[in-house]
């Protein structure tokens, strides 16, 4: 990702807006995929990001059954999903993957993904998708602070806040900081922050940020999930601001804080893509229609993701006013940071190679 995108998302609509209305995908499309009948998705929770709901839009409308695997997955292990089953065409090898931004070009390197272009191509921003279609930004948000406030009365701030003894035995990250996206971002907002904005020092920082997390027996080495937060065992989880927002809304009781932290504000684009190896291909195809069409970009945001159309939607007024008022205020996203993709690589590299050395935790 480039610095223009960082620019023109954290604006509120800053790309030129493209034709209103978008045709549904082509009668030919829809009838190869129903001929196929299935397709087969990995590591969509249904409480990320809407998926449930977008999941159950895409059925109805289709009529296509949709084989779930591991909706815990992280991003690493989509990729090697596809690399497991590549002469497999039954139901454990996926059509689709939904990836952080550094994964993307990756998986093209490796030939592991094949190029389609969405009927709306044109408003997904050049600076978020690859220009042969490979790969393509769908949505996203900032590393936040979600707090079980019935356990935790006084919220963390901002990431030195942690390292308080208030703290102890409370903090998880969202995922394995060595193959999940969102838990090595998590280590990389952290260590943005201790240096002080510096990129090419965050993911040392991070790392050192989370050794000392550990050292003082405030950092919890189990991923964090709704249910580890309300019974418990993790009453602050780092964590994506759509996923805490949702978790806010659907606490069943328990009242949770969202925070967005004052600095390291780290924003974070995951991608789309459909395997090389689909067993699936049309209705993969026919997936990625849907989630970039209106109905599938607003069902991403009404799980409080930005779907990467927003600023299209917008300036077409096609964002209702109470969805609108749901989201957080646009003055805790102005310090975001989106980080350019050499930048996120290097990262990666660094915190999944030296977790284990430095920090020394296993997560489970």
């Amino acid at each position: 990702m480039t610095r223009t995108l960082a620019v023109s998302l954290a604006a509120s609509v800053s790309f030129a807006a493209v034709a209103p209305a978008y045709a549904d995908a082509s009668p030919e499309l829809i009838a190869a995929a129903k001929k196929e009948g299935q397709l087969t998705v990995i590591a969509l929770p249904h409480d990320w990001c809407g998926y449930g709901a977008v999941i159950a839009g895409f059925k109805a409308k289709y009529g296509l059954t949709i084989n779930e695997l591991n909706p815990d997955a992280g991003s690493g292990d989509e990729v090697e999903a596809i690399k497991a089953n590549k002469g497999n065409t039954g139901p454990q090898a996926p059509d689709v993957i939904d990836v952080g931004l550094s994964f993307g070009p990756t998986a093209k390197e490796q030939g592991l993904i094949q190029p389609y272009k969405v009927s709306t191509w044109a408003t997904i921003p050049d600076a978020a998708k690859d220009k042969d279609g490979y790969w393509y930004g769908d949505y996203y948000g900032v590393l936040a602070f979600e707090v079980n406030k019935d356990i935790v009365k006084d919220s963390p701030k901002d990431w030195p806040d942690l390292l308080k003894s208030d703290y102890a035995n409370s903090v998880a990250l969202a995922g394995d900081p060595r193959t999940a996206n969102q838990a090595i971002q998590g280590v990389y907002a952290a260590g943005l922050s201790a240096a002080k904005g510096d990129a090419s020092k965050a993911a040392a920082e991070g790392l050192k940020f989370f050794g000392e997390l550990q050292k003082k027996g405030n950092f919890v080495p189990v991923v964090g999930k709704i249910a580890s937060l309300t019974q418990g065992a993790t009453p602050i989880i780092i964590r994506w601001d759509y996923n805490a927002l949702a978790d806010r809304d659907n606490g069943k009781g328990t009242a949770i804080d969202v925070v967005v932290p004052q600095t390291g504000v780290v924003a974070g684009v995951y991608v789309q893509a459909i395997s090389a190896y689909a067993p699936h291909p049309n209705a993969a195809k026919l997936w990625m229609e849907y989630l970039y069409s209106d109905e599938g970009q607003l069902g991403w945001l009404k799980g409080y993701c930005h779907p990467i159309r927003f600023n299209d939607l917008a300036a077409n007024k096609k964002i209702p006013a109470e969805l609108l008022a749901k989201l957080p205020p646009a003055e805790a996203y102005a310090k975001a940071v989106f980080p350019t993709l050499d930048e996120q690589n290097a990262a990666k590299a660094e915190i999944t190679k030296g977790w284990d050395s430095v920090v020394g935790a296993q997560v489970k």
